[in-house]
């Protein structure tokens, strides 16, 4: 697994979005819309089995 770390320079800085009073690094940035997308699919997409339970009663 020591070739992961290769994928992705390191030796840099790295890139940030300032937006009048957030500063937030692009990386957290996408991390948190993923969690947010999640938590929306979660929210609207149907549980598994529910259909079959729904059938049997």
């Amino acid at each position: 697994m020591a070739w992961l770390g290769s994928i992705v320079p390191l030796d840099h800085l790295g890139h940030y979005i300032h937006w009048h009073f957030i500063l937030i690094s692009v990386s957290n940035l996408i991390v948190i819309c993923l969690m947010v997308a999640t938590f929306v699919a979660a929210l609207f997409l149907p549980f598994p089995g529910r259909s079959r339970r729904k059938e049997n009663q």
